[in-house]
């Protein structure tokens, strides 16, 4: 059977990515950094539905927690085929204000991780004959958003990032794609008043905003189709286009 890891998977996106691959067939593990009661509920509302995922808990943009994760899923499973990166955080302010902080915490959290987990799967995957890593981007990380640099540099770099390691991978039969969600229905996007709302909708193409379901699908595909690397999938309705 296959195995699935997927970093913030117990909430919004991660946890409809998840459930697409529990639906699949795969065994799944959800990481999740700090909110165990929101991780357990999403652990027994699969559960209810008959699937049994793992969880795992780690703060994914430290060096040690991530090794000692994966130290832990190679106890349970002999292979990793699938790595989603899902987790990640965002920040909406103008330059001038955006701190040192600020900038440090976003890419420790959407660039870090990536790499801290990446490199810790990348021989395991070597040496198993293959697999998949599917790192989330944004679109923001392919056209910029005002009031997001901070965001948007993060993103754009796990897209070139992608790139790259999807070339160096590539012999080895490890692919590596990416994910670019558009505007979804997701906390992350909470913020934003209803006429806000209404607004981005005008200019999606597609008529509406996507929803996690969209996300997993794509990720998914990507997942699957074995001849696929290097590639930045858009899942926003035409928006940004």
């Amino acid at each position: 059977m296959k195995t699935a890891l997927i970093t913030g998977g117990t909430k919004g996106i991660g946890k409809a990515i998840a459930l697409k691959f529990l639906q699949s067939g795969y065994e799944v593990v959800l990481n999740y950094r700090s909110d165990e009661a929101s991780a357990l509920a999403t652990q027994e509302e699969f559960n209810m539905l008959g699937f049994c995922p793992v969880l795992l808990r780690a703060d994914v943009s430290d060096e040690m927690q991530v090794r000692n994760m994966f130290k832990e899923f190679f106890s349970i499973y002999e292979k990793l085929d699938v790595l989603v990166n899902n987790a990640g955080v965002s920040k909406i302010k103008v330059i001038q204000d955006t701190t040192l902080s600020d900038w440090n915490k976003i890419f420790d959290n959407n660039v870090k991780s990536v790499f801290l987990t990446c490199r810790e799967v990348a021989d395991k995957m070597v040496f198993s004959g293959g697999g998949s890593i599917i790192n989330v981007s944004s679109i923001w990380g392919e056209v910029g958003a005002s009031c997001e640099v901070a965001y948007s540099a993060s993103k754009g770099a796990v897209i070139a990032f992608t790139k790259a390691l999807a070339k160096e991978l590539a012999p080895s039969n490890v692919r590596v794609n990416c994910i670019s969600p558009g505007v979804i229905d997701t906390e992350m996007n909470s913020h934003l008043t209803g006429e806000e709302m209404e607004e981005l909708i005008t200019t999606i193409p597609m008529g509406r905003i996507g929803t996690p379901e969209d996300v997993a699908e794509a990720c998914f595909y990507l997942a699957e189709c074995a001849y696929v690397t290097g590639e930045v999938l858009s899942v926003g309705g035409g928006f940004g286009k």
